[in-house]
């Protein structure tokens, strides 16, 4: 009976479901309690069910699953919660990945840092792409694969028993007390990992960090194919007769637009694409270079999950290590870098550097001349020896129309790969995936990120491609009506608030196609002491993203993304896009972010009345002082 109820309800989730649970990327902030994140939808939501009544209105209201499709959402919450229904189990056992590998991963990583032995199991046939003695030897996990008869065949085990199953209908759910974890693959939508015991509950966090930063969840378009199979108890059916031309025609525009030659890699997120590019190099420095040490070179203040990232694949490896690259403010890039090569050089290390140019938040272009002559120069070991030529990894998130690595660009004679995240300026915010392009001289290299790409099964999935094919041949003039508004919007608030300090790209930059749509606001402050003034300019700041999207709902958001098709967004980087970083490299100041689609005269207005206010406030201070 409760299977009938629950497939009922689930039938009216899906005819009543908001359309944006399809179609949002990144979190409505104004329905969101990131403390309470998953737990609170799924609350509500049993609610709901114990209610036996639903509408759009009611599923609209409820606040927002996790925090990004990587993560999770409404669908894949919701899947999850319906296959803990059916089996009995806590909704937090229950784990949907877009991927296939990433959550035998997940539990590998967990079992290395506890010392566990882990048999993966399987009774038909492995995926194809599963490579055992790959997974061994560069990613350092340790385990034995086996092929049994059936799950009633599971052998005894001194450890973690992982099963694979190939599964044509959502819901065939056997379980044996033997087996720890089940991972059910299910054609191209991905897998549902469940966790069998709840006591098993340490795990849970760090198979979800996994996922939050390697991959992401199962996509939106493929968590509804997967309840409409469990709730009608069908085979899954995917069907996708344009992929080859969808991803063709997305492969063209990329090589377009990046002015370069190599095959592009299209993964399902950005961060899914940085983490095969970071195991495609240390494959390959471990190829090429004998135990020589790897050192990834990352800015301290960068985007938070290049940061995690980066520091997770080096703590599973004692070979590895994160090298500080101070880019922003006082820090001059070209410096830094040259500092570090030089420092990397005399320890005869293999040297990854991976930064964002414009950098996040500051907005800040190094002298790239300057840079290229750093990348190239030779330098020599202790000993007297060539030393290893630098990588460089460019996050080229925020300007992806400008030209680095194509012939005579210029770092076309260093070893460089370009990288973007695709939920911005390529999809305009409709899917999450990401790509990478490589130069000549890195070329090379490819072959090595795209084998862990397809080893780790993050490739963008059928819908990404599609998206994708459609957005990006207008990416180049999205991306420059998006700067006129931003330069538009800076300039205005140059004039009205000339003590406030704005990063952003100045007009020579612009000339050279460095035209992005983001800016960063300091705005001015007052106090006696530093911690005073700290403080009255972080009260400020959230002021004026209230002020702003509590007068203009429809358009101005206060979210982390940005290359949205319409609209504005407003974040503070310390406490979003930061949110790894450690606490002396956060900047607590307003990042803003523009479409070529929104009403700027109105953005103006409101943007003025703030500043008015504040005027009128600091008048006040005066007099009663």
């Amino acid at each position: 009976m409760k299977n009938i109820q629950l497939h009922s309800y689930l039938k009216d989730i899906i005819q009543h479901m908001p359309s944006d649970w399809l179609t949002l990327t990144t979190h409505r902030l104004d329905i969101y309690n990131e403390k309470l994140a998953k737990t609170q939808f799924l609350d509500e939501l049993d609610v709901l069910f114990s209610k036996g009544s639903i509408d759009k209105e009611t599923l609209g209201k409820l606040p927002t699953a996790y925090d990004y499709i990587r993560l999770g959402h409404p669908l894949s919450s919701i899947l999850e919660w319906a296959i803990a229904k059916e089996i009995d189990a806590a909704p937090e056992q229950i784990i949907s990945f877009s991927s296939k590998i990433t959550p035998i991963l997940a539990i590998l990583r967990k079992n290395l840092f506890d010392k566990k032995n882990t048999q993966i199991l399987y009774t038909e046939e492995l995926p194809t792409y599963f490579d055992a003695q790959k997974i061994r030897d560069v990613y350092g996990y340790t385990f034995e694969v086996k092929k049994i008869a059936s799950t009633a065949h599971v052998p005894s085990f001194n450890g973690s028993s992982i099963l694979l199953i190939n599964d044509d209908v959502v819901g065939d759910f056997n379980s044996a007390p033997a087996v720890d974890f089940y991972v059910h693959f299910y054609d191209t939508l991905g897998s549902i990992l469940i966790v069998n015991n709840i006591e098993k509950a340490q795990y849970l966090s760090e198979i979800q960090h996994v996922r939050r930063r390697e991959t992401i969840a199962m996509t939106p378009s493929n968590s509804l194919i997967a309840l409409q199979s469990l709730v009608n108890q069908s085979s899954v059916v995917t069907e996708y007769p344009a992929l080859a031309h969808n991803k063709s025609a997305v492969l063209k525009s990329l090589g377009q637009i990046t002015n370069t030659t190599t095959t592009p890699l299209v993964a399902s997120s950005g961060l899914s694409m940085q983490y095969a590019i970071m195991m495609g190099l240390v494959d390959s420095a471990q190829q090429r270079y004998n135990g020589k040490p790897i050192k990834f070179i990352v800015p301290p203040n960068c985007y938070g999950g290049t940061n995690d990232q980066a520091r997770r694949v080096a703590a599973c490896n004692d070979n590895i290590e994160i090298v500080d690259l101070p880019v922003d403010g006082d820090n001059d890039m070209v410096q830094s870098v040259d500092r570090v090569l030089e420092s990397i050089a005399q320890e005869d290390g293999v040297p990854y550097i991976i930064a964002e140019i414009p950098t996040n938040p500051r907005v800040e272009v190094p002298d790239l001349e300057q840079l290229e002559a750093a990348l190239r120069k030779k330098r020599t070991t202790a000993t007297g020896s060539i030393a290893v030529d630098p990588v460089f990894i460019l996050d080229q998130t925020f300007c992806p129309n400008v030209h680095f690595l194509g012939e005579n660009n210029i770092l076309s004679s260093v070893k460089a790969i370009a990288y973007a995240s695709g939920s911005k300026f390529p999809s305009g915010g409709k899917c999450t995936a990401g790509y990478c392009v490589s130069n000549d001289k890195a070329s090379t290299l490819m072959s090595d990120i795209e084998l862990h790409l397809t080893l780790c099964d993050n490739e963008a999935t059928a819908l990404q491609y599609e998206i994708l094919a459609t957005q990006l041949p207008s990416m180049i003039n999205r991306i420059a009506d998006a700067y006129a508004n931003t330069r538009e919007f800076v300039n205005f608030i140059t004039n009205v608030l000339p003590e406030a300090k704005i990063n952003f790209v100045s007009e020579d930059l612009a000339k050279q196609d460095f035209t992005p749509s983001v800016f960063s606001l300091d705005l001015p402050t007052k106090g006696a002491t530093d911690q005073e003034r700290e403080t009255y300019k972080r009260v400020l700041n959230l002021e004026l993203i209230h002020l702003m999207i509590s007068e203009i709902p429809h358009e101005s958001k206060y979210c982390v993304s940005y290359g949205q098709l319409k609209g504005c967004y407003w974040t503070i980087p310390a406490t979003s896009t930061q949110g790894t970083t450690k606490e002396g490299d956060k900047d607590y100041i307003i990042r803003a972010a523009l479409s070529p689609d929104m009403d700027l005269d109105h953005h103006k207005k409101i943007f003025a009345s703030f500043v008015e206010k504040i005027s009128k406030n600091d008048e006040r201070s005066l007099i009663e002082n």
